[in-house]
């Protein structure tokens, strides 16, 4: 089992980052939650992992900390949540996710990629006692904190052609993902996790 990676951060086009580890790249699939608190490519990082294996692939996941993995954890305990909607879950912030099960706010949960009505009450029954007091549990980081400072500006096609792509990855379908980037970009948009951020917050509860 793999519990953490420590290495450099060679590639990240969300949700998949590649890490070098003394020279072997690992692939490995992050969530929003993460992948909005890492550091520039090039620079050191340390993710939290989880390792699984199905009939079809064996896939590694990292977090930023370990709240998030046992977070990831939790929702691929539910019946019919499986890892890939579990990193699509995630892909709203932590607090909104806890407020949405707390709220018993199903319109909200069903607007992620593939949550249904049946499995959206279904994380609300299931997670509603083990998300009790989750904030005052929670690890002191930057959830949600873009780190402008440490990605370089790129151009506006780039910038919407990264979004777009993560919007897809993480299972919206791509006229949907075209349409609430393209709506979402502003001149004063510099970074592609800036405009990912905004265009899921323009789909998500804020």
């Amino acid at each position: 089992m793999i519990g953490f990676l420590s290495g450099t951060l060679i590639e990240k086009l969300a949700p998949w980052l590649l890490v070098d580890v003394n020279g072997v790249g690992y692939e490995v699939q992050s969530p929003m939650t993460t992948f909005f608190q890492l550091p520039a490519a090039g620079e050191s990082v340390t993710l939290y992992t989880h390792f699984s294996v199905s009939e079809n692939a064996q896939q590694l996941f990292g977090f930023i900390n370990k709240k998030d993995r046992e977070l990831f954890r939790l929702l691929i305990k539910i019946n019919g949540v499986g890892p890939k909607m579990a990193v699509g879950i995630m892909s709203m912030e932590t607090t909104d996710f806890v407020r949405c099960v707390m709220q018993d706010n199903v319109s909200a949960l069903v607007k992620v990629p593939g949550v249904g009505k049946k499995t959206a009450e279904r994380l609300i029954i299931e997670m509603r006692d083990k998300l009790k007091g989750w904030g005052e549990a929670a690890e002191p980081a930057q959830a949600g904190i873009i780190n402008i400072e440490h990605n370089n500006p790129l151009d506006p096609n780039t910038l919407i052609a990264d979004a777009e792509a993560a919007l897809v990855a993480l299972g919206y379908k791509p006229t949907d993902a075209a349409k609430v980037v393209a709506s979402s970009y502003t001149s004063d948009v510099q970074t592609s996790e800036e405009l990912i951020r905004l265009a899921l917050r323009s789909m998500l509860p804020a």
